[in-house]
């Protein structure tokens, strides 16, 4: 339990970093990404059975990525958040398909998020 909270600290830290340097005309926030993947975050540690609550995050992020300065900032933040919780990779590009959402990109350490676009 205590490695977990240690995770969201460094989950809460990364955000407040990232936040304050995202695309200024994005109107979603690292705070926003966070929220709606928190229930996503065992599962993508882990594996096992996708949370409906994590689907549902994730449509919700979808949803409110329309416009490319927001998908850019969301990607940026989630670029920052997944390996700071200690997330696998192949789960994370997974998770879409299981949660019946298409996304224009997979997540990579290298993945330029500026270059994305709706």
């Amino acid at each position: 339990m205590e490695n977990i909270n240690v995770k969201y600290v460094a989950v809460i830290m990364i955000w407040l970093v990232v936040n304050t340097g995202g695309p200024a005309s994005a109107a979603i926030t690292c705070g926003s990404v966070l929220t709606s993947i928190s229930p996503c975050i065992s599962y993508v540690q882990r594996g096992g059975v996708v949370p409906t609550s994590c689907c549902d995050g994730v449509k919700a992020l979808n949803d409110k990525t329309r416009a490319t300065p927001d998908l850019q900032a969301a990607c940026t933040c989630l670029k920052a958040l997944i390996p700071s919780v200690g997330a696998n990779a192949a789960l994370v590009n997974g998770l879409p398909a299981k949660c019946h959402v298409d996304l224009p990109y997979q997540y990579s350490p290298s993945l330029d998020c500026s270059k994305l676009t709706r």
